[in-house]
């Protein structure tokens, strides 16, 4: 089993081959942040479209150029680098006025708005994203693909962690095979929490991948722990009302899989069997993870598009260029999606 490359749903074969990111603007993202800037506060908002950055080097630039510290500068999470991507940072700034565009204002960096707002941004603070993808050379049948996204609109798809949690080639797994082994210490904070992510989502993913398998990641067993796909909130083994399979039916409710941490699983009875035999097979990655004090938590394990649109483009000329527009919650992934419909050959 391999966690950074699991099987899809709809079988091993893609149906075609498509050209992903061949520039920045073929992968937009914009930030749904779920609430407006109330215009007041010692929080300057600042609406942000950013062209082939990263969100921290951004960030650590907005603090560079007002001469504060970085950790004044927060946003809700990290956006695609290889993008254009429109997302909200907050600046600590009570007593101040707010800066203007021409100051914050550089290469890659464009600022949309700037208001203010009494309280400051947190890592997740924010609803989900808006994607708008172009995809370019597609082969493979057009009636084919479009029968196989209005299935993905319907089913969804298994909610993997992408390849992006796992470095490139995969390569943080081994390193955080030797950090939680205690082979290699680690000091930088930043790095630390990369490689626990890597080995969190490699469990996850390996779960998931187990019950496509065995068909069931979408066909409640006994034991199971239900979430929501918009927050967090569990539904435990002991606290069911009897009617929950056919809210999952609905997609009114999903199954979950452990976020892996010290101390018992939430699930119970068959589900609870079948993840503690995954979790087997990665022993070193379960015991470190629990030794560093990471409790148990539950993350739903299918992923739904939402507003979807799809539409087949000729943007240099060719009649081959796939543009899908779709919303997802946060801390979901485009490719997770995108890889049950084509394979993508990515320009690095």
């Amino acid at each position: 089993m391999n966690p950074v490359d699991p099987p899809r749903l709809f079988g091993d074969t893609a149906l075609g081959l498509a050209v992903f990111k061949s520039i920045p603007e073929d992968f937009q993202v914009e930030e749904i942040l779920g609430f407006e800037p109330s215009g007041e506060g010692e929080h300057c908002f600042l609406w942000v479209e950013k062209t082939d950055r990263n969100s921290n080097d951004v960030a650590g630039e907005f603090a560079d150029r007002l001469g504060i510290r970085k950790r004044l500068v927060s946003h809700c999470g990290l956006k695609d680098k290889q993008a254009v991507t429109r997302q909200w940072f907050s600046i600590h700034l009570p007593g101040q006025d707010s800066p203007t565009v021409e100051a914050l204002e550089g290469e890659g960096i464009k600022i949309l708005k700037i208001s203010r707002n009494s309280r400051k941004l947190h890592r997740g603070s924010h609803d989900g994203n808006r994607f708008i993808i172009r995809l370019r050379e597609c082969t493979g049948d057009r009636n084919e693909i479009e029968e196989r996204w209005e299935k993905i609109i319907e089913r969804g798809v298994p909610n993997y962690f992408g390849p992006q949690r796992f470095g490139r080639n995969g390569n943080n797994i081994p390193q955080a095979r030797e950090f939680l082994s205690g082979d290699v210490e680690i000091r930088d904070r930043m790095l630390r929490g990369i490689l626990i992510s890597a080995a969190r989502s490699a469990l996850f993913n390996a779960v998931i991948a187990t019950r496509v398998e065995n068909e069931n990641w979408d066909r409640p067993l006994e034991g199971e722990v239900f979430g929501f796909a918009e927050n967090r909130s569990l539904v435990l083994p002991n606290n069911l009302r009897g009617n929950e399979s056919e809210r999952v039916a609905k997609a009114e409710l999903n199954l979950t899989a452990p976020l892996w941490g010290d101390g018992e699983l939430q699930s119970a009875g068959e589900v609870k069997e079948l993840e503690e035999s995954v979790i087997a097979s990665f022993e070193d990655f379960a015991s470190g993870l629990a030794k560093l004090g990471l409790r148990q938590e539950r993350r739903v394990v299918r992923l739904i598009p939402r507003n979807p649109e799809i539409e087949w483009e000729n943007e240099w000329g060719n009649d081959d260029e796939l543009v899908l527009r779709f919303d997802l919650p946060k801390g979901t992934y485009a490719t997770t999606v995108l890889r049950e419909l084509v394979e993508l050959d990515s320009i690095q």
